[in-house]
């Protein structure tokens, strides 16, 4: 499954718990919202179903679902979106950013929905470094909106010659550029870089308008809906985990991260050039023609317009630092009028460490002549709110080279910074435990293994896996699944050491690396043995679920990095090998990889494939034991799988067995041994000697579960027209350990077609005798462990017989495996068991040989 789909799955998810978290508005009257729909995507577009969608579509949807509200689309272009809501004929209207103008006519809530910015585009035959150069040229921009109005004052202030091409559409924009009816597009960050990936279009350095967009609704209207709206962005903001971050990850997990985009640097650089050198030119101009002191006041005036109308903090401070002129937006961000900050220095205007930081940048300005750019953190005096800026400083000179004045222009980068750390965390960080995600994980690796190598220090890496926590999830629910998961999480985390990775692996799956742990291999091996007893006391102390306190434990498996030779997926997979040795040996304990795990798996590896061209290539065939009464009958025979490889000769089922569970290839496996001993009864049929006699298949948990085994059985049933009174399947106790009602209904299922039901190796597993009765069974088999030393051994003796008792009581038939002595049947009749199988009464042996044998004599008990 791709992870947009996940994503998606994520969000339908969190739209149904909403609902029903919220059932009780369900009663309440359903406020009707008509809701404007303009294609701006990914923030707004409507879905093929005439839903609002996109991103600020979304977060409406799920706010709409837990308010009551029924939204209706109503699809429009943006400036017609505009006057329909400005005359009250739709009732909302997402992506709206802020003006003065627009709030005559709107109301709006106070929470920002999304932060975006603005942007041009060119082909990639032409290129673009300025605004100045759009002198000349032909701009495509969407009517009605900010960039138009913002662009064309900037125009009519510096005189550009410009062509606006209007249109209604972000998209009809963007086809402008393409068709060559345009020179440049501009438009928001969001739909420009889907497009310019799509269009092949070149980004310009040219960023501007930073702006936080809203939901706007008509002036004096819907006062609750905004309110509503403000109260879910607040809390949805502040909790990674809720709907606001999901849905922003599922609509950008196709583009790149938001960071700080370098336009923005760009966008510094050519203020610089462009506006000082206005500035600069003033400056000249006022010392060389003081006589034309009104063209001079006009000429001041236009350009204090200009630096106004830029979206940035723009200020010149002389030779002692003291401001000589300030643009509104540092007015603005001070709290002050121009008159009260001009003549005064920092010292008055920020705290104390703003202060000693802008000082040491300005001097570096003002007495080494030196053009900086620096991020500064500052705070206004009165203010806790500290702000981020990214701050360019370069030195006024006069003609003869001497410095007398400094300008800056620092451009508020804190909503980016907060972004980009919030898109960090959702890119390198889990969610649900805030710990390193797989991604960040294999990077730490990649460093780690490759300054383990160059330093010759040794590290390890550690596999902890939860044990049960899927009978957790399914008993107390997932949500005290992720309670544990979490607990877990902080243990493993107050363990770390500073240069200590932890990571969450998969759903209980968590993995920790220490690198530098020394160069001595055993001295390692040693901490990490301590190390790794001590995170399983750890699980000791029960974990508090809420109302629950839960005991779990945990399996580890361990690898150290001179066991992968610098191969980061090679250390991940021999941990692994580890833990699954941990897992396989009782849990609740750890293993350190060694070479001859790594044996095994290419054993298993090995016999996978051969078993896949085994089933493929007709290298399988079904051997039978028979079933023997004590009156010296034939009642029944066991089907056995065998294997014989070309190369290898017979492969035993003990072996491959268990590699067919792992690897799935016990589904097919299965089918082909059903299919076979369907042919075979099928051929008995027919063979008055062998028509009355049962054959048992033995059926494994993971192919009894299967969604396909009972139509599966139904077809070969129906297709070779066998009588389903002489298929016995064999099951485990394994098969009722988990969900015991599923697994009594489809045996119900195959007991009215009338197929029989044995229980295999009875007495060496788990099943409960409450469930015993539940069980629709024929037969109970005692396993061959007891009977082997049933004649030598009380305690065997005593369960055999304890078995026996019980078959009788349940009105079960019973039969003995492993039966290899006369002694042993006479017995075993002793105690109430009439039927037997065993090598006392027969091998297993091919299908065609018994058939002869009981032909040529029907009690022969062996075949030739």
């Amino acid at each position: 499954m791709s992870s947009n789909t996940k994503l998606a799955n994520l969000f339908r998810f969190l739209v149904v718990l909403s609902a029903i978290l919220t059932s009780g508005k369900l009663w309440a009257e359903e406020t009707v919202l008509r809701v404007g729909v303009y294609e701006n995507p990914p923030k707004l577009v409507m879905d093929p179903n005439g839903q609002v969608s996109g991103i600020l579509g979304d977060l409406l949807q799920v706010i709409a679902l837990q308010e009551n509200w029924k939204l209706v689309a109503v699809p429009c272009y943006w400036n017609d979106c505009l006057e329909l809501l400005a005359k009250g004929e739709i009732d909302l209207l997402p992506d709206v950013a802020t003006s003065s103008e627009r709030t005559e006519f709107y109301d709006f809530h106070n929470t920002a929905a999304l932060l975006s910015w603005s942007q041009i585009y060119v082909n990639r035959e032409h290129n673009l470094s300025s605004l100045l150069e759009l002198d000349g040229k032909r701009l495509a921009l969407l009517k009605g909106s900010i960039q138009y109005d913002y662009l064309r004052q900037l125009a009519e202030n510096f005189n550009i010659d410009v062509t606006f091409v209007v249109v209604d559409t972000q998209q009809a924009a963007f086809a402008a550029l393409s068709d060559g009816i345009a020179d440049a597009v501009t438009a928001n960050n969001f739909i420009s870089e889907l497009k310019a990936a799509e269009l092949n279009l070149r980004p310009t350095p040219v960023v501007f308008q930073p702006s936080r967009l809203f939901f706007a609704v008509p002036k004096n209207k819907h006062g609750e809906v905004l309110k509503a709206i403000d109260s879910y962005l607040q809390q949805w903001q502040a909790d990674a985990n809720s709907p606001y971050f999901t849905v922003l990850k599922k609509w950008n997990s196709s583009t790149s991260k938001m960071t700080i985009p370098k336009e923005i640097w760009w966008l510094l650089i050519a203020l610089v050039v462009g506006f000082l050198s206005a500035l600069m030119f003033l400056l000249l101009m006022r010392r060389r023609v003081k006589e034309k002191n009104i063209s001079l006041r006009q000429t001041q005036q236009n350009l204090n317009v200009i630096l106004d109308s830029v979206d940035a903090h723009i200020y010149i401070k002389d030779l002692q630092l003291r401001y000589q002129y300030v643009n509104k937006n540092v007015c603005k961000l001070i709290g002050l009028d121009e008159k009260e900050i001009l003549g005064k220095t920092d010292a008055i205007l920020f705290d104390r460490d703003t202060c000693k930081t802008l000082q040491e940048h300005d001097l570096r300005v003002i007495k080494q002549g030196e053009r900086i750019v620096e991020e500064e953190i500052n705070t206004v005096l009165g203010s806790d709110k500290p702000q981020t800026f990214l701050s360019v400083k370069l030195p006024l000179r006069q003609e003869d080279g001497s410095i007398y004045a400094l300008c800056g222009i620092s451009t508020d980068i804190t909503d980016y910074l907060l972004i980009q750390k919030q898109l960090r965390k959702l890119a390198l960080y889990d969610s649900l435990t805030g710990l390193a995600n797989r991604r960040l994980l294999m990077e730490f690796l990649e460093d780690s293994l490759a300054e383990g190598h160059q330093s010759e220090m040794e590290g390890a890496l550690l596999i902890v896996d939860l044990d049960s926590f899927k009978t957790l999830n399914d008993t107390l629910g997932h949500h005290a699944g992720d309670l544990l998961l979490q607990g877990v999480a902080k243990r493993l985390q107050s363990r770390l050491l500073p240069h200590d990775l932890a990571a969450r692996l998969g759903s209980d799956e968590f993995v920790i690396v220490k690198p530098k742990m020394g160069k001595a291999r055993g001295e390692v091996e040693a901490l990490v043995q301590q190390y790794a007893e001590e995170i399983l006391l750890d699980f000791v102390m029960p974990f508090a679920l809420e109302q629950t306190q839960y005991i779990a434990s945990a399996s580890l498996g361990i690898a150290l990095f001179s066991d992968a030779e610098g191969d980061v997926e090679r250390l991940l997979q021999e941990a692994d090998m580890a833990l699954y040795r941990a897992k396989a040996s009782g849990r609740n304990s750890l293993r350190f990889f060694d070479p001859v795990m790594q044996m095994e798996v290419n054993r298993r590896s090995q016999l996978e494939r051969k078993l896949r061209e085994a089933i493929a290539s007709q290298q399988l065939e079904l051997y039978v034991q028979p079933q023997i009464s004590s009156d010296q009958q034939y009642v029944g025979m066991e089907a056995l799988l065998r294997w014989h490889d070309p190369v290898e000769g017979f492969i035993s089922p003990v072996d491959f067995i268990p590699v067919a569970e792992s690897s799935g290839l016990i589904i097919p496996l299965g089918a082909w041994v059903l299919r076979e001993a369907c042919q075979i009864l099928a051929q008995w049929a027919k063979l008055p000697e062998m028509q009355n006699l049962t054959l048992s298949v033995n059926i494994s948990p993971r192919q009894f579960r299967h969604l396909q085994f009972i139509d599966y059985i139904d077809s070969c049933l129906k297709e070779l027209d066998v009588n389903p009174n002489h298929l016995e399947l064999e099951i485990t106790e394994s098969l009722l350990i988990e969900d015991i009602d599923q697994t009594i209904e489809r045996m119900n299922a195959l007991r009215q077609r009338g197929l029989r039901f044995a229980l295999d190796d009875f007495g060496t597993g788990y099943a409960s005798l409450s469930y015993l009765k539940l069980l629709p069974l024929n037969k109970l088999k005692i396993d061959q462990s007891f009977v082997r030393d049933v004649l030598t051994d009380p305690n065997d003796e005593a369960i055999v017989s304890t078995i026996i008792a019980l078959g009788q009581s349940l009105d079960l038939a019973v039969i003995a495996e492993g039966v290899e002595t006369e002694e042993q049947a006479v017995l075993l009749e002793k105690f109430g068991c009439h039927v037997y199988q065993g090598y006392h009464f027969g091998r297993p042996a091919p299908v065609a040989e018994w058939q002869q044998t009981i032909s040529e004599k029907r009690l022969a008990l062996k075949p030739h």
